[in-house]
């Protein structure tokens, strides 16, 4: 750098004055600084106060729809939604006052009038408590705004993963964005205005039908229970404690984090870690829903081998993999080494894969080798 320019850049780092202060606002009575670009609701959340709310999702675009998140500001005449009202320097904001507090109570007390049952089993899905929280902490079962009940179950969707009961859908909408803003995939709408509201697919028909690819993901960001996990509901009646166990998904190379359901010795469900490094909360439809072959009772536990009647019958892994290498080297000397071709799987770890690659490579002199989660 010449010298001018060493000379410029020092009088510009001078003149950058250091006397200047975080952006700021007043937080029920606590001034906190803050990003630019941070809404009333980050800021809140991340100085540990907790403001209620249903349609939001930290994965997805503020929405603003429930209502229940909003706060007084100092100079406004009626109060803001906090999801969606960005942070500025110098606000005044108040966020759980009486009238604030009141109107939170009326709103939940409101929407759990339409609702067919408050109560429902947390097998649903993730944030399927969500709701019934919320109506306990505002103690909102008063019942007196009861009458005409929204949301029209379908009943005739019989695919295995989702149930879909609509009678439990308050139009949070966040099934609907999460399958638009996480997965890109637009399986699901929103049809009618107003009471008539529903969520519903392209034409209105079955999920198998429509651009769904099973995922899940609408399943574990319901905060009723609208949309459920099918498969984990299996398990209502089974005893014993949910218990969640995290632990990684074994199906490919990504590495998403996943809590195990399980009451006793039995895998009951999945849900998707919401806090996962490599997934943050998404899983495909294998991750999701493919784990009935831990328990099934067509699962090996044992090698078998082909005797010489022809039937299978159990063997030590001694035998077995003697009887593995005796094989392949008889292909390779009547055949050639081309005639050996390696599939891996693509549960196995990336040790394994490294070890299949070079037993095929290195082993048997051919390139004959992929993995089953390419295609």
């Amino acid at each position: 750098m010449s010298k001018p320019n060493r000379e410029k850049l020092k009088n510009d780092i001078n003149s950058v004055p250091t006397d200047v202060q975080p952006a700021a606002i007043t937080l029920d009575g606590a001034v906190v600084t803050f990003s630019e670009g941070e809404t009333i609701y980050d800021v809140a959340h991340r100085h540990g106060i907790d403001i209620p709310t249903l349609c939001y999702d930290p994965r997805l675009d503020a929405f603003g729809g429930c209502r229940l998140c909003i706060v007084e500001l100092e100079g406004t005449r009626n109060p803001v939604a906090s999801c969606t009202t960005k942070a500025a320097p110098g606000m005044d904001v108040r966020t759980a006052t009486g009238e604030i507090e009141k109107h939170r109570k009326v709103l939940l007390e409101m929407v759990a009038s339409e609702n067919r049952e408050l109560d429902v089993n947390p097998l649903r899905g993730y944030a399927s408590q969500e709701l019934t929280a919320l109506v306990e902490r505002y103690e909102a079962r008063t019942g007196r705004f009861n009458g005409k009940r929204s949301g029209a179950s379908n009943t005739v969707d019989e695919n295995p993963f989702i149930l879909r009961d609509y009678d439990l859908c308050i139009s949070c909408y966040r099934c609907v964005r999460v399958c638009a803003e996480q997965e890109g995939d637009y399986a699901i709408s929103v049809m009618n205005r107003g009471f008539d509201t529903q969520i519903t697919t392209e034409f209105n028909g079955i999920l198998k039908d429509s651009a769904c690819t099973f995922c899940g993901q609408c399943v574990q960001t319901c905060p009723t229970g609208a949309l459920a996990d099918k498969k984990a509901l299996r398990a209502v009646n089974l005893p014993g404690e949910i218990e969640k166990t995290r632990t990684i998904c074994p199906y490919c190379g990504v590495g998403c984090s996943v809590d195990m359901l399980t009451k006793k010795d039995r895998l009951i469900g999945i849900h998707p870690a919401m806090d996962g490094p490599a997934n943050q909360g998404a899983l495909c439809v294998k991750g999701q829903f493919a784990f009935d072959f831990v328990q099934h009772p067509d699962r090996l536990s044992t090698p078998l081998v082909r005797g010489g009647d022809g039937q299978l019958r159990g063997a030590s892994w001694d035998e077995a993999l003697d009887r593995a290498a005796d094989g392949f080297r008889a292909v390779r000397e009547k055949y050639g080494r081309h005639s050996i071709y390696g599939v891996a799987s693509g549960r196995a770890p990336n040790e394994a894969a490294y070890l299949m690659q070079k037993f095929i490579r290195a082993g048997f002199g051919t390139n004959y080798i992929d993995n089953c989660s390419r295609a």
